[in-house]
């Protein structure tokens, strides 16, 4: 019988740039050190694996996975190599086996988080350019994301103990858990959320990790129902944590798998807004790493996904998402008109209806604060729209609360930026010190990028003596980028 060969792993393959003979030797050897001293591997079998499609017998998919994460300086799952838990899929399958099937969510999650908190990133390389393109996610996902699960729609749920393989992946024995016991997961989302929004993703990463792994545990045991649809918010919500965490400190593809794992949990727990707001956080990951086209491919998978059921506050921050990746695009027109129905969708809110956990980090003050980066960001296009940055910015400052620090910091340096671009100075050198002062306590590489890009707009006033010393301020408050330290007269 003719197989197909594994493409997803001669891709990866050739990105990691080893010798057949060379994979096979380090097979062997990560094997021994796992503990499985027998294995033997040999040339022909690796050619075996990528040109015939063969799956190899356990443990050598996770071998495999523990060689290819420390080489590409990313989470590579087995299922990223080709080799999914009943056989390669064939013709027919999305991307990367988009969407999963109900029963393979909890182990995607599982195995990626476990694969996660072992990784050591010493030697990250190439984060960005992993990054699945918007289109291919949107495309992959549209049909699933618009249908319900079994617990939206009242389908059968069965109950008892989900069969895992158990071979594969670490995980402790699941058990069933009670609403007290959801409920202190749920608490815990929320001292999460609020740690990241003060200090920034760096320093609550792996815990955030450390407990979806947990959970992803707890859902191999079916719950009723009702407490079933629960522990997939809990799972979802800890997602999008994990997901904007590792994009704070710059993990880009672990972020974006974290967002599609949340997706994913959010829809089987029957919460559409909540896998399309899981979803419009890769969108702004796009947008901050120059890919607003992508982003825009997400945008609109996120907020028809989202259903009839999403509160209007909830539309409005799509919108403003947007915008956001609409300005980074040159599109003055298209930009404005999103952020006047994002505010119009945002008055309408009635607070009728008690918003999710998830919603309760977007208030007024976020709605200013993303008008005044989607002006800021136009301002690079059209000049004037520097103006209404700088009005935004200082009406998110007002109204921002105590633990938003990370915020602030993105407010004024927003504002900054567009003083530096309305020509004037002396202002800019004003807000850019504010930033300077509690950037140093918050772990977010996120803040760093567009302190460099307020960099970059103080070069044509570079002569001057103030902004002279701000710019070896802001050089030297800036972490080492390939070991090379951002000198005050870098032309970034």
């Amino acid at each position: 019988m003719t197989r197909e060969p594994n493409a997803r792993l001669a891709d990866l393959f050739g990105l990691a740039g080893w010798s057949k003979g060379e994979l096979a030797r380090l097979v062997n050897r990560q094997a021994a050190a796992m503990g499985h001293p027998q294995l033997a591997t040999d040339t022909s079998r690796v050619r075996r694996w990528i040109e015939t499609g063969e799956t190899p017998r356990d443990p050598v998919p996770k071998v495999l996975a523990a060689l290819f994460t420390e080489r590409l300086g990313r989470v590579v799952t087995i299922e990223d190599l080709g080799f999914g838990r009943k056989g390669r899929a064939g013709k027919g399958q999305t991307h990367e086996g988009l969407p999963w099937a109900p029963e393979r969510t909890a182990q995607v999650l599982t195995e990626f988080t476990g694969m996660d908190l072992m990784f050591n990133r010493r030697s990250l390389v190439g984060a960005g350019a992993a990054l699945t393109a918007g289109s291919v996610l949107s495309s992959a996902m549209y049909d699933w994301l618009h249908t319900d699960p079994a617990l939206a729609s009242g389908a059968p749920y069965p109950s008892g103990v989900f069969t895992a393989d158990h071979a594969s992946f670490d995980r402790y024995e699941a058990a069933p858990v009670g609403s007290a016991e959801i409920e202190a997961l749920e608490n815990s989302v929320d001292i999460f959320r609020r740690w990241d929004a003060s200090r920034g993703g760096g320093l609550q990463r792996k815990a955030v990790v450390g407990q979806l792994n947990e959970v992803g545990g707890m859902l191999a045991y079916r719950h009723p129902p009702h407490l079933q649809r629960r522990l997939w918010g809990v799972a979802a919500n800890l997602a999008v944590l994990a997901g904007w965490m590792s994009h704070d400190v710059g993990l880009e593809p672990t972020a974006q798998k974290y967002f599609v794992i949340a997706a994913h949990a959010a829809r089987e727990g029957g919460d559409r807004p909540r896998a399309g707001e899981a979803l419009s956080r890769a969108a702004r990951q796009m947008v901050h790493l120059g890919r607003p086209d992508d982003a825009l491919d997400l945008m609109k998978l996120a907020q028809s996904g989202s259903g009839d059921e999403a509160l209007p506050r909830t539309r409005a921050m799509l919108h403003t998402i947007e915008a956001w990746a609409q300005a980074s695009m040159g599109r003055g027109q298209a930009m404005r008109r999103t952020l006047g129905e994002a505010e119009e969708l945002f008055v309408s809110d009635k607070g009728d209806v008690p918003a999710p956990s998830w919603m309760q980090m977007f208030d007024e003050a976020d709605l200013h604060g993303m008008q005044a980066l989607a002006y800021r960001t136009l301002a690079e296009h059209e000049a004037k729209a520097a103006v209404l940055a700088q009005q935004h910015a200082k009406e998110a400052l007002r109204l921002r609360k105590d633990g938003h620090e990370r915020s602030q910091i993105f407010d004024h340096i927003s504002l900054a930026s567009a003083c530096f671009i309305d020509d004037q100075p002396e202002r800019g050198d004003k807000y850019a010190r504010l930033a300077l002062v509690t950037i140093g306590e918050t772990s977010s590489h996120r803040t760093w990028d567009r302190l460099r890009e307020m960099y970059r707009l103080t070069g044509q006033y570079a002569s001057r003596t103030d902004i002279r010393i701000l710019r070896e301020e802001i050089a030297e408050a800036l972490p080492q980028q390939n070991g090379v330290g951002l000198g005050p007269n870098a032309a970034v």
